[in-house]
């Protein structure tokens, strides 16, 4: 019998197992768009120059609860009252000198410089109530500082006097009699007015713009030195070469106020109480007023020029 081999059966074929790859995601590196910047609009720029006018520029959390606390704070007062003391020995003495004009006012120069550059790293070196006027007016001195000064500089120029005054009556018959002001004449007023404002109003544009040079006190000094000269040039030369009035400049109202510029008598009191009047407005008010207009003019073209602040 023949034999039948049986069939080979043939294996089911393996399911072949597909494995997925993982995607791979490339990165294209996208540049930032920039736009193409605004053109700037003429009004736009003119109003943002006069941003922070009326700013702050003194620090902020000073007051009259925090400025006692501050040892800075007394050194400065020292040096104001030191500084105005000088500075009115020095105008007091140089009325004195009878010498040529140019000799004197050289001599005033360089004693108005050493002063200021003495007093300025203690308190900025204002002097005088004319400039601490217009630096409160700008908001570069807070209020409280700026009382405190011009107490400090009237105290100065008091001390100032008795010191002149203790000469003069240790010098007996023999000494020379101490300066005063002579009183306005009902005519003078307008023109006595006028000159203190013009030259208060150059005395704090000057300071203002020696502010700029603070880091230099030999030029911070010598620009308000040319203020203060400036100022005498106007009361004393221009107005008595063309308008014979008196010298009654002094372009300090503290140091004024020591110059017996009050009336001590009068027919009737209406004539007393007048004269108080016109002598604190042409050696006080007016120049007050003069200092503050002399700092915002200082203030207004700085900002037309772009100059960053001091």
């Amino acid at each position: 019998m023949a034999t039948t081999k049986p069939k080979a059966t043939a294996k089911p074929a393996s399911k072949a197992k597909t494995v997925a790859k993982p995607k791979t995601t490339v990165k294209t590196a996208t540049k930032p768009v920039t736009k193409a910047p605004a053109k700037r609009v003429e009004n736009t720029k003119t109003e943002s120059c006069f941003k922070g006018f009326f700013a702050k520029k003194y620090e902020e959390n000073e007051s009259i609860l925090t400025i006692f606390k501050k040892p800075k704070t007394y050194g400065a007062l020292i040096g104001e009252i030191v500084g105005t003391m000088f500075i009115s020995l020095l105008l007091l003495s140089a009325l004195f000198i009878n010498a040529p004009l140019s000799s004197t006012l050289s001599a005033y120069i360089f004693g108005v410089i050493a002063i200021y550059i003495a007093a300025h790293a203690l308190s900025g070196a204002h002097l005088n109530p004319i400039i601490t006027a217009g630096m409160m007016a700008t908001r570069r001195v807070s209020v409280i500082r700026g009382v405190l000064y011009i107490i400090a500089q009237i105290i100065g120029a008091w001390i100032a006097w008795m010191i002149f005054n203790a000469y003069h009556l240790a010098g007996g018959d023999v000494a020379m009699t101490v300066p005063v002001l002579s009183q306005i004449p009902e005519n003078g007023f307008g023109v006595a007015a006028v000159v203190e404002l013009l030259g208060a109003l150059a005395i704090g544009f000057f300071f203002a713009r020696a502010r700029v040079y603070k880091r230099s006190a030999f030029t911070f000094a010598a620009t308000v030195a040319g203020g203060i000269v400036l100022a005498l040039f106007l009361g004393y030369i221009v107005t008595g070469a063309f308008i014979q009035t008196p010298a009654n400049f002094v372009f300090n109202p503290a140091t004024a106020l020591m110059l017996q510029i009050f009336p001590t008598a009068g027919e009737s009191f209406g004539e007393v109480f007048g004269g108080i009047c016109s002598a604190l407005a042409v050696f006080v008010i007016f120049p007050m007023v003069g200092g503050v207009l002399g700092a915002y003019l200082s203030e207004l073209a700085g900002k037309l020029s772009g100059e960053k602040e001091a």
